[in-house]
C-alpha cells in the first residue's frame, strides 16, 4: 500500500501502528517521528513565515473570510506518488488541506486513491481513529495494542490524581487574541485532575476577551498555542500572558506535540498536565515550563 498523509496526527498514527514504510507522502508539518521527514512533501502552507501571533490570526481570518485555502497541495507530487490511500481531515480548515480540495485534485488527476477522513473531537474519538487507521492499513493487532497501552496510561493518571484537590485550569489555545480550548483539551484537563474554567469538550475552540479569561478565576494558566512547540514560541506567548495573571502560575507546554494534534501523544499531554497540577504524579517535567 502507498499512503499519503495530509495531517501530522495521522502520520504519527501510521508510524505508530507499523505502517510507516507504506507512507510515501506527508505535509511540511509532519515532523514526528523523525523518519517522516524523509518522505516527499505534498502540502505546504500559504502563510508567510515570521508572523506574530496577532498577524497569524489576522491572516487566517482574512483567508477564511475570502474562502481561500491556507495550504497548497502539490497536485503533481500527488499524481507521481500514485497513492492507494490518502488520509486527511475535515475537522479544521486551519489544520490541513480541506478534504474538498483533496477530492477535487484526485478527480482532476484521475487518481483512484481511497480518501479516509479522520475527524476526532474527543479523546475517545482519537483512540477510535487509531483503530480505524489500523483497519485501513491491515494493522488491526498493532492498533489494538497501541490503544490498549494508551488507555492503560490514562488509567494510571486517573489513579494517581484520584482524591486530590482539583485546581481550576485555564488552557489557552491561542494568546493574541486569546482562545478558550475546545475538542479534547478540556477533557485532558479533567483527566489530569483539574477543572477547566473555560471551553467545552467536543466543541470548537472559541475566541474570548482577556476580561473573560481573568473572570474565569483560574488557579493556574496553561499556554498551549496551536502549532507552537515549547522552546521559543510557546514560552514567549506564556511570558505575554503572565502580564494578565501576575498572581497565578503560568505554564508553557509543547502544544504542537502534546495538545493540538489528535494522535497518540495527547496522552503525553495528559501526563504533563497531571505533573503540572499535581507535582509528583510522574509526568515528564522537560515537556513543560513555568514562566
Amino acid at each position: 500500500m502507498r499512503i499519503v498523509s495530509l495531517i501530522p496526527s495521522a502520520t504519527e498514527i501510521l508510524f505508530a501502528v507499523g505502517a510507516g514504510d507504506d507512507v510515501v507522502g506527508v505535509t511540511f508539518e509532519c515532523d514526528h517521528p523523525r523518519a517522516a521527514r524523509e518522505r516527499r512533501v505534498v502540502s505546504t502552507s500559504a502563510m508567510p513565515e515570521g508572523l506574530s501571533p496577532r498577524e497569524i490570526d489576522d491572516f487566517v481570518g482574512a483567508a477564511l473570510a475570502a474562502g481561500e485555502d491556507l495550504y497548497r497541495l502539490d497536485a503533481g507530487a500527488l499524481a507521481e506518488l500514485d497513492a492507494d490511500l490518502v488520509v486527511t481531515q475535515d475537522l479544521c480548515a486551519v489544520c490541513a488541506v480541506d478534504v474538498g480540495t483533496v477530492d477535487e485534485a484526485l478527480s482532476y488527476l484521475g487518481c483512484r486513491a481511497d480518501v479516509a477522513t479522520i475527524d476526532p473531537h474527543t479523546l475517545d474519538d482519537v483512540l477510535a481513529s487509531i483503530t480505524e487507521i489500523g483497519r485501513l492499513t491491515a494493522r488491526n493487532d498493532e492498533a489494538a495494542a497501541l490503544v490498549a497501552s494508551l488507555e492503560a496510561r490514562l488509567d494510571a493518571v486517573a489513579t494517581r490524581v484520584d482524591g486530590r484537590t482539583r485546581p481550576r485550569v485555564l488552557v489557552l489555545e491561542w494568546t493574541d487574541p486569546p482562545f478558550a480550548p475546545g475538542h479534547w483539551i478540556p477533557e485532558m484537563v479533567t483527566r489530569a485532575g483539574g477543572e477547566p474554567t473555560l471551553g467545552v469538550a467536543g466543541t470548537r475552540s472559541s475566541r474570548i476577551t482577556w476580561k473573560e479569561a481573568e473572570a474565569s478565576r483560574p488557579d493556574l494558566v496553561v499556554c498551549a498555542p496551536c502549532g507552537f512547540d515549547l522552546d521559543g514560541s510557546a514560552l514567549l506567548a506564556a511570558a505575554d500572558v503572565r502580564h494578565h495573571f501576575p498572581d497565578v502560575p503560568v505554564w508553557a507546554v509543547d502544544a504542537d506535540g502534546h495538545f493540538a494534534r489528535p494522535g497518540p501523544r495527547l496522552v503525553d499531554g495528559v501526563e504533563v498536565l497531571a505533573g503540572i497540577l499535581h507535582p509528583g504524579t510522574g509526568a515528564v517535567p522537560d515537556h513543560s515550563r513555568r514562566v
